[in-house]
């Protein structure tokens, strides 16, 4: 199969594009997620047509955040669109008039930095996500592994402290309240407001009070030596590591790699999660680590993948 269509269904913005076999795109749109849900399937193919009028284009996959069937082709459950047992794969389908898949954003962003990005083609490939929440998808022998009902690898939500903070998803602990970025920057407001005087730089970059920092302003701020800041990404970091340590005494993965928003502070992140994976491992440095790498792809890593699974129905 040649040339697919990917699609990155956010809560705000849907994102279209035509990718070939190397995983370059050669065209994208992009249009507002719509308020009402039921109208969201409508854009998505209304984006993907309109991609689509100089190519021949031959299916569309189609990545969302949440809970995916699996046979995927029904969105379960979805966090940013109020979706719940909706049949996406038909309702585009019957638009688009091209076979569709359905995947989740995350095993699509894997796929994307497994075979073109990051992951370097390798077979065996974990990815995190850290933006706003924790997402992770697994590629094992070459394979998007899913599990058995295709709900596997959310990482955000295995709980790492025990009877630890509260999660959205109504448990104590989840990895998400610790290696998020939402984790981050609570961490840094709290460290913040009990130091400010180790927190200039990072104060500076707002309105000079802990309540306006935002993540980008921890990013920019860590580059620059602010040691709260440098204390925050060392604290995630640790937790994403130790995380990366236990998924490592199941899977034994070739590859970490991590994505999503707060990766954009590269090493700031990774060298303390490596670290703490490293000193985390069973073995007692007696088994190989895998690598821990940085996202190549960014933000069309989920498109990328999306359409690659699509090529493969």
């Amino acid at each position: 199969m040649g040339l697919t269509i990917g699609v990155d269904i956010g809560g705000t913005k849907i994102l279209a594009g035509v990718v070939d076999e190397s995983g370059t795109i050669l065209d994208r749109v992009k249009v507002p997620t719509p308020r009402d849900s039921a109208h969201t399937a409508v854009a998505i193919a209304e984006a993907a047509l309109a991609v689509r009028k100089d190519y021949p284009v031959q299916a569309v996959g189609l990545g969302a955040a949440g809970f995916i069937s699996s046979d995927r082709a029904t969105v379960l459950f979805a966090p940013n669109v109020d979706w719940r047992n909706e049949p996406l794969k038909a309702r585009v389908e019957e638009r688009v008039d091209l076979p569709v898949v359905v995947e989740n954003d995350a095993n699509a962003a894997a796929w994307g930095e497994a075979h073109f990005g990051a992951g370097g083609g390798r077979p065996n490939v974990v990815l995190y996500t850290i933006g706003t929440g924790v997402g992770g998808g697994i590629v094992l022998g070459g394979e998007l592994f899913r599990g058995h009902f295709g709900i596997g690898a959310e990482f955000g939500h295995y709980r790492v402290v025990p009877d630890g903070r509260l999660c959205g998803c109504k448990q104590h602990g989840c990895l998400e309240q610790y290696a998020s970025g939402n984790a981050l920057t609570r961490y840094v407001k709290e460290r913040a407001t009990a130091e400010p005087d180790r927190a200039k730089i990072l104060l500076s970059l707002g309105d000079g009070t802990p309540e306006g920092i935002i993540g980008s302003h921890i990013t920019e701020a860590a580059r620059k030596g602010d040691q709260i800041a440098l204390d925050g990404f060392a604290e995630i970091g640790g937790w994403l590591g130790q995380s990366m340590a236990d998924i490592a005494s199941i899977l034994d993965p070739e590859v970490f790699v991590v994505a999503g928003g707060v990766s954009d502070a590269g090493e700031i992140l990774t060298g303390p999660a490596r670290e703490r994976y490293h000193t985390s491992l069973a073995g007692d440095g007696n088994r190989p680590f895998a690598e821990v790498v940085t996202a190549t792809l960014g933000p069309d890593a989920g498109l990328i993948g999306a359409a690659d699974l699509a090529r493969r129905l």
